[in-house]
């Protein structure tokens, strides 16, 4: 089942009755009475609260947790900052974070290089779509991805990927992907930060561990195996941003409507496993495969390809 999105950019009152999500918003006329919504919360996937006025209940807090929810805060500039995820949420979690510990060397290198080369092969079909371009480049790096990608094809990809991707927007100056530059790093920067999130609930919810990586290893990012396994999704949220800038829409501001586009991302089509799925149903068949991997049950990651 495909599991709903919330975002909450307005003043907001978010309690639990029974197992539904309770959500009282004031009425713009009579600002005394509320309007109320109730949502089942097996429903849900990602919450997102981007108000300093909305008040979420110990009650409901509990229970979206329960139901493996991802819940993401925004700071003062409405950009993600902070994630809540379940301590636990599948019944052998213990198993596989001894097995996710104990994986060798070799084994995570092996898996690295699955994950740089389905990066790369996503990238050269968006930037064949995108542009009309033949990604000759990009399919060479992705057939040259040895363990570990010891040759740093990753790297030498998005340097290609990112001076050519945005080729057809009218852009004031060409394009350069900084966390910190100009837009549509803002967008980047934003729908990345839910796919973070999607990801680290799909790890959460396969039994891992989403702090130990198979390649990050920053002492200071707690969700360095999120930060690996989001890479190969990663193009399926820059066609998203891509859609926006091309559409002549200002983007500088992250508007209501901007944001909207963005959380399509769970619901996006993505092929995976021989069918077509949404990109959050999909993911848990590359989490899952993940856990395999570490079990010794299987040498292969799922990914997804484009439909």
């Amino acid at each position: 089942m495909i599991k709903r999105t919330l975002y909450f950019g307005n003043p907001a009152y978010l309690c639990r009755r029974d197992a539904q999500l309770v959500v009282r918003t004031p009425q713009d006329e009579q600002p005394n009475l509320k309007n109320e919504t109730v949502i089942p919360i097996e429903d849900i996937g990602v919450v997102i609260l981007d108000n300093a006025q909305v008040t979420i209940t110990q009650a409901a807090l509990e229970s979206l947790l329960e139901n493996n929810v991802a819940l993401i805060t925004c700071d003062a500039t409405h950009h993600p900052v902070g994630l809540m995820l379940p301590l636990d949420r599948h019944h052998r979690q213990s198993a596989y974070f001894q097995a996710q510990i104990a994986a060798s060397e070799p084994l995570k290198k092996q898996l690295w290089a699955q994950t740089v080369k389905a990066k790369i092969q996503n990238q050269a079909v968006l930037l064949e779509r995108a542009t009309g371009m033949k990604a000759t480049r990009l399919r060479e790096l992705a057939s040259q991805v040895r363990s570990g990608d010891v040759d740093n094809c990753e790297s030498a990809a998005s340097v290609y990927y990112w001076k050519h991707l945005f080729s057809k927007a009218n852009l004031p100056e060409p394009f350069k992907r900084n966390r910190k530059g100009l837009p549509p790093n803002n967008l980047l920067n934003y729908i990345y930060a839910v796919l973070r999130a999607i990801v680290a609930r799909g790890l959460v919810s396969s039994g891992l561990l989403p702090t130990l990586g198979i390649f990050h290893r920053n002492q200071y990012n707690a969700y360095c195996l999120a930060d690996d396994i989001m890479e190969p999704y990663r193009p399926f949220a820059d066609a998203i941003v891509l859609e926006i800038v091309l559409s002549g829409e200002p983007y500088e501001e992250i508007t209501k409507e901007i944001k909207s586009k963005l959380l399509t991302l769970p619901v996006q089509d993505i092929y995976i496993g021989g069918e077509r799925s949404p990109l959050m149903v999909g993911l848990q068949q590359t989490t899952a495969s993940l856990a395999r991997c570490f079990e010794g049950k299987s040498r292969k990651i799922v990914f997804p390809e484009w439909v």
